[in-house]
C-alpha cells in the first residue's frame, strides 16, 4: 500500500443497493498500517470508525483485521468482533495464510479474506461483495487450498481426496447425497452443475444444502466446503471428488 496518497476519488459502487454508508472498525496494531487503510478507504463509503460504535440496524458493520497473531488468537479476535457486532462482517487482510489456518478462521466467523497485494479497487469492490452476505477469497490465497487439494490428492494411489479423519460426530449425521453435494462443493461447482452430475432437480440440491448448512452450523456454501476439507473423508462415503466443469 502507498501511505502516501490520499484518495479523493469515489469508486462506483458494485450494487445499486450496496449500503450508503458502513461504519468500518480497523482491528490492527500497527499505527503505518491502519493509516494506510485509512487512506485507501477515504473517498469511499466505508467510514473508519475512531471510537467502538454501537451496532445499529441502519448503519451497518464491517470489522477489518490485520494481525500476525498466531491461528488460535486470530480465531479469538474474530469470534470478539462477532460477538461484540453480531451482525457485523469481518474481513482478515494478510499476505499470506496456511490452507488450515484459513478454514479455522472462517469456523470462527470470518466472512472474507483478501490479499494486502490486491488493488484498491478491487479491495473495495471484495469488502461491498461481503457486505452484501457473500463470502470472498483473494484468488491468490484461494489457490494455497486448491495446492493443498491437489498435494494429498497426489498422495493417494486411488486419486481421492482425503482431508482430515474418519468420518464421525455432525460429518456422520450426514446423508450420503449430502455428503455427495459436500464433495462437489470442495470444487467450487455450482447448484446447476451438482444437480446435473447426481441426476436431481436443481430446487432438490438447494434443500440438501440447507440441511448441510444447519447440520454442520455453517453461514455458506464457501464455509461448508472449507468445513468439508477439513472433516469429512470422501473416499470412505463413496464421495470421491470429480473434477468440476
Amino acid at each position: 500500500m502507498n501511505h502516501d496518497v490520499v484518495y479523493n476519488e469515489r469508486i462506483p459502487s458494485i450494487a445499486q443497493n450496496a449500503p450508503a454508508v458502513v461504519t468500518t472498525v480497523l482491528v490492527c496494531q500497527n499505527a503505518l498500517i491502519r493509516s494506510g487503510v485509512s487512506h485507501m478507504l477515504s473517498g469511499t463509503h466505508f467510514i473508519v470508525s475512531g471510537e467502538k460504535p454501537e451496532q445499529s440496524p441502519e448503519v451497518p458493520v464491517l470489522c477489518l483485521i490485520y494481525s500476525s497473531l498466531a491461528t488460535d488468537d486470530l480465531s479469538k479476535t474474530i469470534e470478539q468482533c462477532k460477538a461484540q457486532w453480531p451482525s457485523a462482517r469481518v474481513v482478515l487482510l494478510t499476505e499470506s495464510m496456511e490452507p488450515a489456518a484459513m478454514v479455522q478462521s472462517f469456523q470462527a466467523g470470518l466472512d472474507g479474506l483478501c490479499s494486502t497485494g490486491m488493488k484498491r479497487e478491487a479491495l473495495i469492490k471484495a469488502f461491498e461483495l461481503v457486505m452484501l452476505g457473500e463470502a470472498f477469497i483473494a484468488p491468490a490465497l484461494a489457490l494455497n487450498l486448491w495446492d493443498d487439494a491437489i498435494r494429498q490428492r497426489q498422495a493417494r494411489p486411488d486419486g481421492a481426496v482425503v482431508i482430515g479423519p474418519a468420518v464421525n460426530g455432525i460429518a456422520g449425521r450426514l446423508s450420503g447425497r449430502e455428503t455427495q453435494i459436500l464433495s462437489h462443493l470442495t470444487l467450487g461447482a455450482s447448484n446447476k452443475h451438482i444437480a446435473r452430475e447426481l441426476g436431481v432437480a436443481e430446487a432438490t440440491v438447494k434443500v440438501h444444502l440447507k440441511g448441510i448448512l444447519r447440520k454442520i452450523k455453517a453461514a455458506n456454501r464457501t464455509q461448508a466446503a472449507m468445513w468439508a476439507q477439513q472433516h469429512m473423508d470422501f473416499a470412505a462415503n463413496d464421495g470421491i471428488m470429480t473434477a468440476a466443469e
